[in-house]
């Protein structure tokens, strides 16, 4: 396990086939124990005022395999990524990667230790060319240290290799031809190349793609595909957030579902696209039913009674303050 200052440059050996084999024992059920898991998460909560956008209770993540993380739009996803990689920080709970608790921990650190992700809204530099968004994803530069930076023998060598490492990650990725171009004459699917070129700059154990797919040319899809299927034969682990229900089900060995914050359901993609509970959270529990007149006037009178239970509470509760201020 490589410490937070390690040039995160090891060999990355992971029995893929076993530890997707070992997902058939899993329990098909929310907070399901993994056998190797890389990430876990125990009570995150983060609130926006009195909106709660993340409440999941626990979360293993399976080494060397690829999980997609879906659900209904506002269902926090991204939040929960953001979290994770330490872009925000929760109201309770933690979370550890290889062991290593990362409460707390800044982004810039969780990414030093081998765990890296790209954004929905890609982040490249538009200014830089191709070549210079490749080494700004190095890690461990010794040219970014004021006073080595001083003296060009310190650090010219390790910035030769980063530039080979680059140059062939950008010849994988069909990047090639634009590395002089600078990154904001890219075409979006273009973008979403370079950011996932750019992680593997870190040489990550586990990265996370928060909809790899969004705005991608569907010539592109293919590519993409391609690349986050390589990933995991490098022995790497995926955890990807998307809405493309068909790479989801082509790529994925386990899905984690979101709703309203909560994880309601995982399992293989088979398991999980038929199970009700997810159907309901995408659709709404009465998508199934004719909407008479009695079964719409049903609906509205549940709807109107929990909209008064709540005000009641909300009533309850300030008299009770009243009385103590009293």
């Amino acid at each position: 396990m490589p410490t937070e200052t390690d040039e995160v440059e090891q060999v990355i050996d992971v029995d893929t086939s076993s530890n997707r084999a070992a997902l058939k024992d899993a329990v098909h059920e929310p907070g399901s124990k993994k056998s190797d898991p890389i990430l876990v998460v125990d009570g995150i909560r983060r609130t926006f005022g009195g909106l709660t956008a993340v409440d999941v209770d626990h979360v293993e993540i399976q080494r060397g395999v690829i999980t997609g993380l879906i659900g209904p739009n506002g269902a926090g996803k991204t939040t929960f990524f953001n979290l994770l990689t330490g872009f925000d920080q929760p109201n309770e709970g933690q979370w550890s990667f290889n062991g290593k608790n990362l409460k707390g921990m800044p982004a810039y650190r969780v990414a030093r230790l081998g765990m890296v992700r790209t954004f929905q809204l890609t982040k490249v530099l538009s200014r830089l060319t191709v070549i210079e968004n490749m080494r700004v994803g190095a890690t461990g530069q010794q040219g970014e240290r004021l006073l080595r930076a001083m003296f060009a023998p310190l650090w010219r060598g390790q910035e030769t290799a980063n530039t080979d490492r680059a140059d062939s990650l950008l010849d994988r990725f069909l990047l090639i031809k634009k590395r002089e171009d600078f990154a904001g004459s890219l075409s979006g699917g273009q973008r979403k190349l370079l950011e996932m070129a750019r992680a593997l700059m870190a040489n990550p154990e586990l990265v996370m793609l928060d909809e790899p797919m969004a705005g991608v040319n569907p010539a592109l899809k293919q590519s993409l595909l391609g690349h986050v299927k390589s990933l995991r034969d490098e022995g790497r682990t995926v955890l990807f957030v998307e809405h493309d229900m068909d790479m989801v089900r082509d790529i994925s060995d386990w899905v984690i579902v979101m709703a309203q914050g909560k994880v309601i359901a995982e399992g293989p993609p088979d398991s999980v696209m038929g199970d009700q509970r997810v159907i309901d959270a995408y659709l709404g529990s009465h998508h199934d039913q004719d909407l008479s007149t009695d079964v719409e006037e049903q609906i509205l009178a549940e709807a109107q009674a929990e909209i008064e239970e709540e005000r009641a509470e909300e009533t309850t509760g300030s008299t009770t303050e009243g009385e103590h201020r009293a």
